[in-house]
C-alpha cells in the first residue's frame, strides 16, 4: 500500500461503523476547529464532514506550543450514538475529555473529563454487559484501563494496568476490542517515527494474564526500503460483510538520507484476516486510488467551509464574510498569530491567493509552525519573499506590486541531475502573478526545512493567509493537484 486514504496531515486515525456507513477522526494538535472527520461507505473514498470540537466551549488551545493540543482520539458508535474520547495536553490535568453526537457531522455536545485518567491516547470500549471501559496511555507508566460512566466521565472503578507491550519505546495508542470471548488489545510501540510498530496482545478478561501475538509486531515497515515508513498507530474495524479492516498512519518520506517527509503523517488502510485467533495485516487488500483535493473557495458560501483551520485560534475570532470575499484582521500585540489555514495533501501542488492589501498588510505563506514556514508578504506597494528557518529568518527579494495582488506557492519533486538520488524532497516557489497570468518567480527553495525531520514534532505543511497588520481582504483561495 503506498497510497493514503487520507492524504496530507491527517495523522492518528480512528474508525467506527454505523450501518453500512463508515467514519474516520485524526488528530489535530494546536489547530482549531480540531479532530477532522470523513465519512465512505468503500473504504477507501473519503468525504470530509466537519470536526468534532468545533468551538470554543469544547476547546482551548490558545497558548499551545506546536505540536501540542488535540493528541489521538478514538471514534465509536454505540446504543445509536457516536462517542468520542480524546486529550488535550494542555488541560491534562483535567483528565481525558468526551464529546457525542448523533451525527458525525455534529453538532457535539461540549465535553465531560474523566478525572484522575492522566495521559494520552485514550480509548472507549463496553463489554458484553454494557459496561463502558476508558483505556489510556497512562503517565503511571504504562497501559491502564477502568469501568467508566461515559456520559458523565465518572470512574466506576480504579484503574489497572494492562499489557505493556513487547518491550518497545513508546508504548502507546491502545485499542481494545472485543471477539470470540477474548479481549484484544492493540498498541503503537516504537515511537511515531522510524520504527513505529503495530502490536497486539490477548486475554480472556481484562484482568489478564495478557498474551502476546506469536508473530508481533503485525505491522511495521522499519529497517526496509519501502515508500511508505513510520506506519503504525492502528485502529480496527469490522466490516458490515464480517470481515475486518484496520486503518494506521504513515509518512511518504523523500529526498536522500535520512529522507524527509513533508506533509505530515497520513491515514492509511489494509485488510486483516483473523488466522488461529490472530489478526493478521494484508496491505494488498484495498487499492485506493489518488482523489483530487483541488478547490477554489471565493468566500460566497454562508459559514466557512470546514477545511480552513488556524493555530490556537478559531477561524471565525478573525475573520468575517463581506460580499463574496474574506476580511481577516490582525490580532492585537501578545495574542496568538491567527493564519487561515489548510492542509497541503500532495506531493507536488500550486496555490494561489488574491488579496487586496489596501487597509493592511498580509502573507501567503506554507508551514510547519512559526518558526518553520516560507512566504509572501504583501502591502499596498510591495510584494516580499522571506524564508525563515528556525531562528534564521532571511529575505530574499521585493518587487513593486504594480497593482498585482495573486500570489503564488508552487511545490514540484527535483530533478535528478545525476546517478545519485536528490537531496531535496520537493522544491517550493513563490511567485507573484500579473493580472496577464505572467508570473514573477521571487525564489525557489529547498523543502527539507520545511519538513518533520528538520522543525521536528507531529504536524505537517499547511498552507494559507495571515493577517500581519491591519485588515487584509481574501477574495480567493484555489488549490490544484500537480499529480
Amino acid at each position: 500500500m503506498t497510497t493514503p486514504i487520507i492524504a496530507g496531515f491527517y495523522p492518528d486515525p480512528t474508525i467506527c461503523r454505523a450501518g453500512n456507513a463508515y467514519y474516520l477522526a485524526n488528530s489535530s494538535f494546536e489547530y482549531a476547529p480540531g479532530v477532522p472527520i470523513h465519512r465512505s461507505t468503500d473504504l477507501v473514498t473519503w468525504t470530509p464532514v466537519g470536526n468534532a470540537l468545533h468551538r470554543p466551549s469544547q476547546l482551548d488551545v490558545r497558548i499551545a506550543p506546536a505540536s501540542t493540543g488535540v493528541y489521538a482520539p478514538t471514534l465509536r458508535h454505540h446504543a445509536n450514538k457516536f462517542w468520542l474520547v480524546t486529550t488535550n495536553v494542555l488541560e491534562h490535568h483535567r483528565g481525558q475529555l468526551i464529546v457525542t453526537a448523533d451525527d458525525p457531522a455534529g453538532p457535539w455536545s461540549d465535553p465531560v473529563h474523566v478525572h484522575g485518567a492522566i495521559g494520552i491516547d485514550p480509548d472507549l470500549v463496553w463489554d458484553d454487559d454494557g459496561v463502558c471501559h476508558l483505556t489510556w496511555a497512562s503517565n503511571l507508566p504504562g497501559i491502564a484501563s477502568m469501568p467508566i460512566d461515559p456520559a458523565t466521565g465518572t470512574a466506576l472503578g480504579p484503574p489497572r494496568l494492562l499489557w505493556q507491550g513487547t518491550g518497545l519505546a513508546h508504548p502507546e495508542g491502545p485499542h481494545l476490542y472485543r471477539r470470540d470471548g477474548w479481549w484484544y488489545l492493540v498498541l503503537a510501540e516504537g515511537g511515531t517515527e522510524r520504527g513505529h510498530t503495530v502490536t497486539v496482545a490477548r486475554a480472556t478478561s481484562l484482568a489478564g494474564p495478557w498474551e502476546a501475538a506469536p508473530t508481533n509486531p503485525i505491522l511495521t515497515h522499519r529497517s526496509t526500503t519501502h515508500s511508505v515508513q513510520n506506519t503504525g498507530h492502528a485502529d480496527l474495524v469490522e466490516l458490515a460483510d464480517g470481515s475486518w479492516a484496520v486503518v494506521y498512519l504513515g509518512v511518504r518520506p523523500r529526498g536522500r538520507t535520512p529522507m524527509f517527509h513533508v506533509n505530515g503523517r497520513e491515514t492509511f488502510i489494509a485488510g486483516v484476516k483473523w488466522i488461529d485467533g490472530w489478526p493478521v495485516v494484508d496491505e494488498e487488500r484495498f487499492s485506493p486510488a489518488p482523489p483530487d483535493h483541488s478547490f477554489v473557495d471565493r468566500f460566497d458560501a454562508a459559514e466557512l467551509h470546514h477545511r480552513w483551520v488556524s493555530p490556537n485560534v478559531f477561524p471565525d475570532t478573525f475573520t468575517r464574510l463581506e460580499r463574496g470575499r474574506l476580511v481577516l484582521t490582525a490580532p492585537a500585540e501578545g495574542d496568538p498569530k491567527p493564519v487561515l489555514s489548510t492542509r497541503a495533501r500532495d506531493p507536488e501542488w500550486t496555490a494561489e491567493a488574491r488579496l487586496d492589501m489596501s487597509a493592511g498588510v498580509g502573507r501567503f505563506l506554507v508551514r510547519i509552525d512559526d518558526s518553520h514556514w516560507y512566504g509572501l508578504t504583501a502591502d499596498a506597494e510591495t510584494v516580499t519573499a522571506a524564508v525563515v528557518i528556525g531562528p534564521a529568518r532571511t529575505t530574499v527579494a521585493q518587487v513593486p506590486l504594480r497593482g498585482r495582488a495573486t500570489l503564488r506557492i508552487s511545490v514540484r519533486e527535483p530533478v535528478a541531475v545525476s546517478p545519485m538520488p536528490v537531496h531535496e524532497p520537493d522544491l517550493v516557489e513563490l511567485a507573484v502573478v500579473a493580472d496577464d497570468g505572467t508570473p514573477e518567480v521571487l525564489g525557489t527553495f529547498d523543502g527539507r526545512y520545511l519538513s518533520t525531520e528538520v522543525a521536528g514534532g507531529f504536524t505537517g505543511r499547511t498552507f494559507g493567509v495571515e493577517p500581519v497588520a491591519g485588515e487584509v481582504a481574501v477574495h480567493h483561495i484555489s488549490y490544484r493537484s500537480l499529480a
